[in-house]
């Protein structure tokens, strides 16, 4: 039986409709897919502080203003995920990637136009519909 794991992403998005995505080359599966920034919950951590560790790991920003906005499960073929994604309207600092990972700004329009991971998509649909 495999253990879910459990993850977290963060939305940042900006004024005008676009969100940052990262991509996963330096991940060891899936990297030809662009993600939501996010990482593994450590235990005894909540989702949030997960959250703000992670970001400030991979973008280099502080996370001022986050709400949780859909968890979900999602099952690979070798992996099982509970991703709570959070939508970050507010952060400091401006966000690089940290750990040599590529970052794009995308209106949120197009992002069913590239290639997120599969677990992400399901966000994409709901993003959309507000």
């Amino acid at each position: 039986m495999t253990t879910r794991i459990r993850v977290v992403a963060g939305i940042l998005s900006t004024a005008d409709g676009h969100v940052l995505i990262a991509d996963r080359c330096r991940s060891r599966s899936m990297q030809d897919y662009w993600e939501f920034p996010g990482g593994k919950l450590h235990e005894d951590e909540t989702p949030e502080q997960a959250l703000a560790r992670e970001l400030s790991e991979e973008l280099g920003v502080d996370v001022i203003r986050a709400r949780h906005f859909q968890h979900l499960r999602h099952d690979y073929d070798d992996l099982k995920v509970a991703i709570d994604f959070f939508l970050v309207d507010d952060w400091q600092g401006e966000p690089s990637g940290v750990e040599g990972q590529q970052l794009k700004w995308i209106a949120r329009s197009e992002l069913d136009q590239v290639s997120l991971l599969p677990a992400d998509m399901p966000v994409v649909e709901t993003l959309n519909s507000i």
